[in-house]
Protein backbone atom coordinates (compact mmCIF):
# COMPACT_ATOMS: atom_id res chain seq x y z
CA UNK A 1 0.00 0.00 0.00
CA UNK A 2 1.27 3.49 -0.86
CA UNK A 3 1.32 6.28 1.71
CA UNK A 4 2.09 9.99 1.65
CA UNK A 5 3.72 11.01 4.94
CA UNK A 6 4.68 14.54 6.00
CA UNK A 7 5.14 16.54 9.19
CA UNK A 8 3.47 19.59 10.69
CA UNK A 9 5.43 21.81 13.06
CA UNK A 10 4.99 25.41 14.19
CA UNK A 11 5.24 27.64 17.26
CA UNK A 12 1.43 27.73 17.40
CA UNK A 13 -1.28 25.42 16.06
CA UNK A 14 -5.02 25.11 16.59
CA UNK A 15 -6.87 21.91 15.62
CA UNK A 16 -10.51 22.95 15.92
CA UNK A 17 -12.92 20.96 18.03
CA UNK A 18 -16.66 21.66 18.03
CA UNK A 19 -17.06 25.44 18.40
CA UNK A 20 -20.21 26.60 20.10
CA UNK A 21 -20.58 30.18 21.30
CA UNK A 22 -17.54 31.77 22.88
CA UNK A 23 -15.34 28.67 23.41
CA UNK A 24 -13.09 27.45 20.56
CA UNK A 25 -11.28 24.33 21.82
CA UNK A 26 -8.39 22.52 20.10
CA UNK A 27 -7.68 18.80 19.74
CA UNK A 28 -4.21 17.51 20.65
CA UNK A 29 -3.40 16.76 17.01
CA UNK A 30 -4.41 17.61 13.44
CA UNK A 31 -8.01 16.94 12.38
CA UNK A 32 -8.99 15.58 8.97
CA UNK A 33 -10.61 18.87 8.01
CA UNK A 34 -7.41 20.78 8.86
CA UNK A 35 -5.06 18.37 7.06
CA UNK A 36 -7.09 18.14 3.86
CA UNK A 37 -7.73 21.87 3.98
CA UNK A 38 -3.96 22.36 4.02
CA UNK A 39 -3.53 19.89 1.13
CA UNK A 40 -6.31 21.66 -0.81
CA UNK A 41 -4.51 25.00 -0.34
CA UNK A 42 -1.26 23.44 -1.59
CA UNK A 43 -3.09 22.12 -4.67
CA UNK A 44 -4.64 25.53 -5.33
CA UNK A 45 -8.26 24.44 -4.80
CA UNK A 46 -10.48 27.44 -4.13
CA UNK A 47 -13.07 27.44 -1.36
CA UNK A 48 -15.97 27.65 -3.85
CA UNK A 49 -14.85 24.41 -5.59
CA UNK A 50 -17.17 22.40 -3.37
CA UNK A 51 -17.18 19.14 -5.35
CA UNK A 52 -13.38 18.93 -5.40
CA UNK A 53 -13.18 19.52 -1.64
CA UNK A 54 -15.73 16.76 -1.01
CA UNK A 55 -13.88 14.31 -3.28
CA UNK A 56 -10.63 15.13 -1.50
CA UNK A 57 -12.23 14.31 1.86
CA UNK A 58 -13.98 11.12 0.70
CA UNK A 59 -11.25 9.27 -1.18
CA UNK A 60 -8.34 9.39 1.28
CA UNK A 61 -7.80 7.85 4.70
CA UNK A 62 -5.88 9.76 7.36
CA UNK A 63 -3.63 8.80 10.26
CA UNK A 64 -1.73 11.10 12.60
CA UNK A 65 1.12 10.60 15.04
CA UNK A 66 1.29 13.39 17.61
CA UNK A 67 4.96 13.45 18.61
CA UNK A 68 4.51 16.50 20.82
CA UNK A 69 1.08 17.94 21.58
CA UNK A 70 2.66 21.15 22.88
CA UNK A 71 1.70 23.42 25.75
CA UNK A 72 -1.86 24.65 25.89
CA UNK A 73 -2.36 28.39 25.32
CA UNK A 74 -5.78 29.95 25.86
CA UNK A 75 -6.28 33.33 24.20
CA UNK A 76 -8.96 35.75 25.37
CA UNK A 77 -10.06 37.22 22.05
CA UNK A 78 -12.08 40.38 21.34
CA UNK A 79 -13.42 41.45 17.94
CA UNK A 80 -15.34 44.64 17.20
CA UNK A 81 -18.06 44.05 14.60
CA UNK A 82 -21.55 45.41 13.73
CA UNK A 83 -24.65 43.27 14.24
CA UNK A 84 -26.61 41.99 11.22
CA UNK A 85 -29.06 44.22 9.36
CA UNK A 86 -31.59 42.11 7.46
CA UNK A 87 -30.11 40.77 4.21
CA UNK A 88 -27.47 43.49 4.00
CA UNK A 89 -23.91 42.10 3.95
CA UNK A 90 -20.70 43.92 4.76
CA UNK A 91 -18.21 43.13 1.98
CA UNK A 92 -14.98 44.19 3.69
CA UNK A 93 -13.57 44.86 7.13
CA UNK A 94 -13.58 48.57 6.23
CA UNK A 95 -17.33 48.35 5.52
CA UNK A 96 -17.88 46.89 8.98
CA UNK A 97 -15.98 49.69 10.69
CA UNK A 98 -17.21 52.62 8.53
CA UNK A 99 -20.70 51.76 7.24
CA UNK A 100 -21.58 49.82 10.39
CA UNK A 101 -20.01 52.31 12.80
CA UNK A 102 -23.30 53.03 14.59
CA UNK A 103 -23.99 49.31 15.17
CA UNK A 104 -20.56 48.19 16.42
CA UNK A 105 -20.40 45.79 19.32
CA UNK A 106 -17.72 43.57 20.84
CA UNK A 107 -17.64 39.79 20.34
CA UNK A 108 -15.75 37.84 23.02
CA UNK A 109 -14.27 34.37 22.58
CA UNK A 110 -11.75 32.05 24.21
CA UNK A 111 -9.49 30.29 21.68
CA UNK A 112 -7.11 27.42 22.37
CA UNK A 113 -3.72 26.90 20.72
CA UNK A 114 -0.99 24.27 20.98
CA UNK A 115 2.51 25.75 21.33
CA UNK A 116 5.59 24.05 19.84
CA UNK A 117 3.50 21.10 18.66
CA UNK A 118 4.83 18.45 16.28
CA UNK A 119 2.76 15.87 14.41
CA UNK A 120 3.31 13.47 11.52
CA UNK A 121 0.54 12.85 9.03
CA UNK A 122 -0.06 9.86 6.70
CA UNK A 123 -2.56 9.76 3.83
CA UNK A 124 -3.54 6.84 1.62
CA UNK A 125 -6.27 6.23 -0.93
CA UNK A 126 -9.36 4.69 0.64
CA UNK A 127 -9.26 1.79 -1.84
CA UNK A 128 -7.06 0.96 -4.84
CA UNK A 129 -9.84 1.53 -7.37
CA UNK A 130 -11.21 4.68 -5.78
CA UNK A 131 -11.92 7.61 -8.08
CA UNK A 132 -9.49 9.78 -6.18
CA UNK A 133 -9.08 13.23 -7.74
CA UNK A 134 -5.28 13.38 -7.19
CA UNK A 135 -2.46 10.88 -6.94
CA UNK A 136 -0.34 10.83 -3.80
CA UNK A 137 2.66 11.89 -5.91
CA UNK A 138 0.70 14.92 -7.18
CA UNK A 139 -0.16 15.87 -3.62
CA UNK A 140 3.48 15.47 -2.51
CA UNK A 141 4.62 17.80 -5.31
CA UNK A 142 2.00 20.36 -4.29
CA UNK A 143 3.20 20.29 -0.67
CA UNK A 144 6.71 21.11 -1.91
CA UNK A 145 5.44 24.04 -4.02
CA UNK A 146 2.08 25.12 -2.55
CA UNK A 147 -0.20 27.42 -4.53
CA UNK A 148 -1.57 29.20 -1.43
CA UNK A 149 -0.11 29.92 2.00
CA UNK A 150 -0.29 26.97 4.38
CA UNK A 151 -1.07 27.21 8.08
CA UNK A 152 -1.74 25.00 11.09
CA UNK A 153 -5.46 25.29 11.68
CA UNK A 154 -5.65 29.10 11.77
CA UNK A 155 -4.13 31.73 9.50
CA UNK A 156 -2.25 33.12 12.51
CA UNK A 157 -0.38 29.78 12.87
CA UNK A 158 2.26 29.52 10.09
CA UNK A 159 4.52 26.53 9.50
CA UNK A 160 7.99 26.74 11.05
CA UNK A 161 9.67 23.85 9.21
CA UNK A 162 9.50 22.21 5.77
CA UNK A 163 6.75 19.61 5.39
CA UNK A 164 9.20 17.14 3.86
CA UNK A 165 6.59 14.90 2.17
CA UNK A 166 7.74 11.36 1.35
CA UNK A 167 6.04 8.56 -0.61
CA UNK A 168 6.35 5.28 1.27
CA UNK A 169 5.25 1.70 0.63
CA UNK A 170 4.30 -0.10 3.83
CA UNK A 171 1.87 -2.51 5.45
CA UNK A 172 -0.28 -0.29 7.62
CA UNK A 173 -0.01 3.28 8.90
CA UNK A 174 2.39 2.27 11.66
CA UNK A 175 4.82 0.83 9.12
CA UNK A 176 4.64 4.05 7.08
CA UNK A 177 5.45 6.16 10.16
CA UNK A 178 8.35 3.86 11.07
CA UNK A 179 9.89 4.34 7.61
CA UNK A 180 9.45 8.12 7.54
CA UNK A 181 12.79 9.92 7.93
CA UNK A 182 12.36 13.73 8.03
CA UNK A 183 15.32 16.05 8.50
CA UNK A 184 16.12 17.87 11.70
CA UNK A 185 13.87 20.73 12.79
CA UNK A 186 16.95 22.81 13.69
CA UNK A 187 19.62 23.93 11.25
CA UNK A 188 23.31 23.69 12.14
CA UNK A 189 26.55 22.98 10.30
CA UNK A 190 27.57 20.67 13.14
CA UNK A 191 25.43 17.49 13.28
CA UNK A 192 26.30 16.79 16.93
CA UNK A 193 25.26 20.31 17.97
CA UNK A 194 22.11 19.98 15.88
CA UNK A 195 21.01 16.80 17.68
CA UNK A 196 21.84 18.23 21.12
CA UNK A 197 19.93 21.43 20.38
CA UNK A 198 16.93 19.52 19.10
CA UNK A 199 16.82 17.40 22.25
CA UNK A 200 17.10 20.52 24.43
CA UNK A 201 14.72 22.91 22.69
CA UNK A 202 12.30 20.63 20.84
CA UNK A 203 11.28 18.10 23.42
CA UNK A 204 9.00 15.31 22.21
CA UNK A 205 6.51 13.40 24.29
CA UNK A 206 7.48 9.91 25.43
CA UNK A 207 3.88 8.83 24.82
CA UNK A 208 2.93 9.17 21.14
CA UNK A 209 -0.77 9.58 20.28
CA UNK A 210 -1.77 7.70 17.11
CA UNK A 211 -5.16 8.28 15.50
CA UNK A 212 -6.43 6.72 12.28
CA UNK A 213 -9.49 5.82 10.21
CA UNK A 214 -10.51 2.22 9.62
CA UNK A 215 -9.77 -0.78 11.79
CA UNK A 216 -6.80 -1.95 13.85
CA UNK A 217 -5.48 -3.87 10.84
CA UNK A 218 -5.25 -0.60 8.90
CA UNK A 219 -2.76 0.66 11.47
CA UNK A 220 -0.63 -2.38 12.26
CA UNK A 221 -0.22 -5.92 10.99
CA UNK A 222 2.19 -6.73 13.83
CA UNK A 223 0.60 -9.11 16.38
CA UNK A 224 3.00 -7.75 19.04
CA UNK A 225 1.57 -4.20 18.96
CA UNK A 226 0.46 -3.18 22.46
CA UNK A 227 -3.26 -2.39 22.18
CA UNK A 228 -4.08 -1.92 25.87
CA UNK A 229 -4.76 1.80 25.33
CA UNK A 230 -6.79 1.34 22.15
CA UNK A 231 -10.03 3.35 22.12
CA UNK A 232 -12.68 4.55 19.70
CA UNK A 233 -13.54 8.24 19.61
CA UNK A 234 -15.82 10.42 17.49
CA UNK A 235 -14.50 13.61 15.91
CA UNK A 236 -16.70 16.07 14.03
CA UNK A 237 -14.25 16.80 11.23
CA UNK A 238 -15.62 14.97 8.16
CA UNK A 239 -16.33 17.72 5.63
CA UNK A 240 -19.92 18.20 4.45
CA UNK A 241 -19.61 21.69 2.98
CA UNK A 242 -16.56 23.94 2.83
CA UNK A 243 -18.64 26.98 1.91
CA UNK A 244 -21.16 26.52 4.76
CA UNK A 245 -18.43 25.27 7.14
CA UNK A 246 -20.34 22.08 8.03
CA UNK A 247 -18.77 18.85 9.31
CA UNK A 248 -20.10 15.38 10.13
CA UNK A 249 -18.98 12.95 12.88
CA UNK A 250 -16.17 10.52 12.00
CA UNK A 251 -15.09 7.36 13.83
CA UNK A 252 -11.42 7.39 14.77
CA UNK A 253 -9.32 4.71 16.48
CA UNK A 254 -6.73 6.03 18.95
CA UNK A 255 -3.76 4.33 20.53
CA UNK A 256 -1.01 5.59 22.85
CA UNK A 257 2.42 3.98 22.51
CA UNK A 258 5.55 4.68 24.55
CA UNK A 259 8.41 5.32 22.15
CA UNK A 260 10.92 7.25 24.25
CA UNK A 261 12.45 10.67 23.59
Amino acid sequence: MDYLVFRLYGPMASWGDIAVGESRHSHNGPTKAAVLGLVAAALGIKREEEATHLALNQHYMLATAVKCKGQLLRDYHTVQAPDSVGKFRYRTRRDELVAGRERLGTVLSSREYRMDALAWVALRMSSPDAQAPFTLAHMADALLQPKYSLYLGRKSCPLAAPLQPQLIQAEGFQGAFQQYQPGSLLFSSEPDHQQAAAARYLATDALVEYSWEGELADFSVEPTTDTRTLMTVIQHDQLLSRQRWQFAPRKVLRLYLTEGR
